[in-house]
């Protein structure tokens, strides 16, 4: 192998670790994005049943209103 082969073998080599590198920190990104999308969708979903439970008491004593009227 000749030197002008040798030198373009190595800049490949050094654009494969760089894209690597790359890959690795946006992999990194997205599990982190991930995780904050289920921790989000998480607490969504405890508002949801929170407001539901609630909405459900109202008119559980709305009917409760109704029948004793």
């Amino acid at each position: 192998m000749d030197e002008r082969q040798l030198r373009s073998l190595e800049r490949k080599i050094d654009e494969l670790i760089e894209l690597c590198d790359q890959l690795d920190r946006e992999n990194r990104e997205l599990k982190a994005d991930a995780q904050n999308w289920r921790s989000e969708r998480e607490q969504l979903i405890e508002k949801t049943d929170t407001a539901r439970a609630k909405v459900e008491a109202m008119i559980q004593r709305l009917r409760t209103l109704e029948k004793d009227s």
